[in-house]
């Protein structure tokens, strides 16, 4: 894994941006830079970062960035991948230049889902990076797909008819391993060397790779800015989200969790759970802890862990 001896001073994002105090999609940026390599184009999708960190004339991004709808980062990455593969073919241009994209959890689960289907199936040399917040954060915090069972959104609200959301999170990296890709990871931000170290590996493939960092949103968990660093850690010691990674046909996990904290750990933080700690919602809980168990045994055995 990288060190903090290894990682560049130079800073490729803000000051300048507009994102919330313990934003954690803004420190998930942060990390990601610092596993640029070289040249770099970044295009990215509506969302939360995009519209806080390019309010003209101001610009956070340090290489070139390009704006796209919420539907076609991977579609815009395709284009510029194979423009620069035509220029190289030209005697145009000498160096590889990396291209990443990037989308929020509802650009990426769910509107962009197709183009991300269609960059990852065509095989371009780019990497995908979803930074979920689990709702569409920058628009009033609506439910996503990946957004978790039992959360409250405005469009998923506690009360007599539902307890938050009924649905469960969609399984991304999942989706991503079924196109036939290398290489495709989780990552959380509570673990930054284990996120830069899988950044840069995804960067270093030859053809797609897809990184799905979970960073959580104080304004939409209505969480303390001060907790996020500790709610996303939660997140992984009690096995909630599981950090693993998927290289060229072999599952490891990355960050074995071998005695669990209960889920209850990681909801209690959060206002979004809140109404799940009433007597008439207690058995939700059971359920997403039975889930959270299921999911993280599956992986575990895919990793060929016992």
């Amino acid at each position: 894994m990288v060190t903090l001896r290894e990682l560049p001073v130079e800073e490729l994002f803000g000051p300048g941006h507009r994102l919330c105090a313990g934003c954690g999609p803004a420190i998930s940026m942060r990390m990601l830079t610092k596993a640029f390599r070289g040249p770099t184009v970044v295009t990215n999708a509506t969302g939360c970062v995009e519209v806080a960190s390019s309010i003209y004339p101001f610009n956070a991004w340090g290489v070139p960035w390009v704006h796209t709808a919420f539907e076609n980062a991977a579609a815009t990455a395709s284009g510029i991948e194979a423009g620069f593969k035509a220029l190289r073919r030209k005697g145009k241009l000498e160096r590889n230049v990396d291209v990443i994209a990037i989308g929020g959890d509802g650009g990426t689960f769910d509107i962009g889902i197709q183009a991300l289907s269609g960059a990852l199936e065509r095989g371009h040399d780019f990497v995908y990076l979803c930074y979920d917040n689990e709702a569409y954060m920058n628009t009033g915090i609506q439910r996503s797909g990946a957004t978790p069972h039992g959360a409250a959104t405005t469009t998923s609200p506690a009360g007599s008819k539902i307890p938050g959301k009924p649905e469960w999170k969609k399984d991304l990296i999942g989706i991503c391993i079924a196109h036939g890709i290398d290489y495709a990871a989780t990552a959380s931000i509570a673990y930054w060397n284990d996120y830069v170290t899988k950044v840069r590996k995804a960067i270093e493939v030859d053809g797609p790779a897809v990184v799905h960092v979970l960073a959580p949103c104080p304004l939409g968990w209505r969480s303390e800015p001060k907790d996020t660093i500790k709610i996303a850690k939660l997140a992984v010691q009690t096995r909630f989200f599981p950090i693993y990674e998927y290289d060229k046909g072999t599952y490891r996990l990355s960050i074995k969790v071998p005695n669990p904290k209960p889920v209850e750990e990681f909801l209690k933080l959060q206002g979004r759970f809140r109404h799940l700690f009433q007597p008439e919602f207690a058995d939700e809980i059971r359920k997403i802890q039975d889930y959270v168990d299921r999911n993280y045994e599956r992986i575990a055995k895919l990793s060929g862990e016992p």
